[in-house]
């Protein structure tokens, strides 16, 4: 059974130099006040694992950890939507690991399934290449690539039973049912906590023998009200 706790108890948890993966895509998906938390707490050092570097119109996400100048690696698929991590690349400060989008998913996918490499064509000839072996299999050439794992992983959910099954509201899934295998400490951050038999099997998008803590994050009317609010303020500015 996940156990429930505070946002404060669980990314105190979370130790600098620590390594993390983050679950959501440009803010859907992410476990915002998890990543609040952490900016608060100013654990640093850290070795940020997200598909994409973000940091949407308004100032949220995963781009307060690096403008924070928290993070010392990040391993993802891309970076130009962070201002704050794309400096740090061109400086030297964040060394950054790039990762073809599938790639990325099929490591982390790897990490929890216990499997001991993804092999793929897919960035022979390019700088890729350098985070990864070469080996010829039937007369071609692929990519080795080592499993993807993190000390934390840290995604976001619409729904949790006390088990710790998660149900989730439609592409806000995206990197969060991978990422939830893959952890060996994952926190869930969710809309709402609802009794055990609530939720339909056929909901279940990450059975709960996967997470550790559960924490209440924003309910779904008040994230449309505070997001509402920063793209109002956002188009106000354009």
């Amino acid at each position: 059974m996940a156990e429930v706790k505070t946002v404060q108890e669980c990314a105190s948890m979370v130790a600098d130099g620590a390594s993390v993966m983050v679950g959501g895509f440009l803010g859907v998906g992410a476990p915002l006040q998890m990543i609040d938390q952490l900016v608060a707490n100013g654990t640093k050092e850290l070795t940020l694992i997200s598909v994409v570097g973000s940091y949407p119109g308004g100032g949220f996400d995963i781009g307060k950890l690096t403008a924070g100048k928290q993070v010392k690696k990040f391993i993802g698929a891309h970076i130009g939507t962070d201002p704050a991590l794309v400096s740090g690349y061109n400086t030297g400060e964040i060394d950054v690991e790039f990762n073809p989008m599938g790639t990325f998913i099929e490591r982390i996918r790897a990490a929890g399934a216990g499997l001991g490499a993804v092999v793929t064509p897919v960035g022979i000839g390019t700088e890729v290449e350098e985070n990864a072996s070469k080996q010829s299999f039937y007369g071609k050439d692929y990519l080795v690539f080592p499993p993807l794992g993190a000390d934390f992983a840290i995604i976001k959910a619409k729904k949790a039973d006390h088990y710790g099954n998660l149900c989730y509201d439609g592409t806000s899934m995206n990197t969060n049912t991978t990422m939830a295998t893959a952890g060996k400490v994952v926190i869930a951050e969710v809309d709402e906590i609802v009794e055990v038999g609530t939720l339909a099997p056929n909901e279940i998008g990450t059975p709960g023998i996967f997470v550790d803590y559960i924490v209440k994050g924003f309910s779904t009317d008040e994230r449309k009200a505070i997001f509402g609010e920063i793209w109002q303020k956002g188009n106000k500015l354009k």
